[in-house]
């Protein structure tokens, strides 16, 4: 939404709300971080929202972007097919695993960019360890502070993600390249541990 982005949809673990009009933040927030509410309250607010129980429905809205942040395998292949016939661009997963393996293979296979859990789903660790170099250093950062770093972090992982699969025979692959650079990483840290191989 920051970037221009109309919000359509948004889902809790009883069911999804779908507004035509753009998801209002503010009554969503409130609702949910305030009031501690479900999300169908929104619908009862907002007359051009709808509510549905269950959750597996909203990936049959048509959207650009559709972004799986609960539930791990929340989103398979019928579900996928769903978002494909309706011209979804982008799949961003934003929890662990959200996307059943079937579901990724259609993506990939429909050309529909797909940021895999374990690149785009990276923020929440890295914000943890930026609150855990804050308390070890006893620092106090801003909200924008740290918005910045996070955002240098993500874009790093993106580049790392992306060149990995590049150099290893797999370009635009962002799964194959996450796990590249991700193994890379790990072998890295092993030898600097004084771990031959």
């Amino acid at each position: 939404m920051e970037l221009g982005a109309k919000v359509v949809a948004l889902s809790d673990s009883n069911g999804y709300i779908y507004d035509k009009d753009g998801i209002d933040l503010a009554l969503a927030k409130q609702i949910k971080e305030v009031e501690r509410k479900r999300i169908k309250e929104y619908a009862q607010r907002k007359p051009s929202a709808m509510y549905t129980e269950g959750c597996r429905g909203i990936w049959t809205i048509p959207c650009d972007i559709a972004l799986p942040c609960a539930t791990q395998n929340e989103l398979d292949g019928t579900a996928a097919d769903a978002l494909i016939k309706n011209g979804v661009l982008a799949v961003a997963e934003g929890a662990n695993m959200p996307s059943t393996p079937d579901a990724v293979e259609k993506f990939q296979a429909a050309g529909v960019l797909f940021g895999p859990a374990k690149a785009a789903n990276a923020g929440g660790v890295a914000t943890s360890a930026l609150e855990m170099t804050q308390n070890s250093e006893r620092l106090s950062w801003s909200f924008e502070e740290v918005d910045a770093k996070l955002k240098t972090i993500m874009k790093n992982i993106f580049a790392n993600s992306y060149h990995a699969a590049e150099e290893f025979g797999h370009k635009d692959n962002l799964v194959s390249g996450a796990n590249i650079a991700g193994f890379l990483k790990v072998a890295d840290a092993m030898k600097w541990q004084g771990i031959a191989y």
